[in-house]
């Protein structure tokens, strides 16, 4: 396993979704934030099925920034329980996964 892990997290548009991802490069707590959509989000949620288009962030940071990487996610976003799952990578180019430390190191 690597310190690298992939952060999940959904968005209720493309505009939010990059704003969020913006501030989390701007403050080195990703190194990278795919956005990918609009996807199609059936969900249960305060007693009933919602069906919603969404976009999916798909962030790539290192394990030791998840905490604060959360913290600024449930600031910026609209949502009152934003998505913000990580996956560990288990295995993943030596050369990207360098990048991924270097970028979110502090002071680099």
């Amino acid at each position: 396993m690597t310190d690298a892990i992939v952060v999940l997290v959904t968005a209720s548009s493309a505009e939010e979704g990059a704003r969020i991802a913006v501030a989390l490069v701007t403050e080195r707590l990703a190194a990278c934030v795919n956005l990918v959509g609009p996807i199609r989000s059936i969900y249960h949620w305060e007693g009933r099925v919602h069906d919603e288009a969404e976009t999916l962030l798909v962030v790539k940071t290192g394990r030791d920034r998840f905490d604060a990487l959360e913290r600024r996610v449930r600031e910026l976003h609209s949502y009152d329980v934003p998505e913000v799952i990580a996956i560990p990578v288990e295995q993943g180019s030596l050369p990207y996964l360098d990048w991924i430390a270097r970028a979110v190191a502090d002071g680099v």
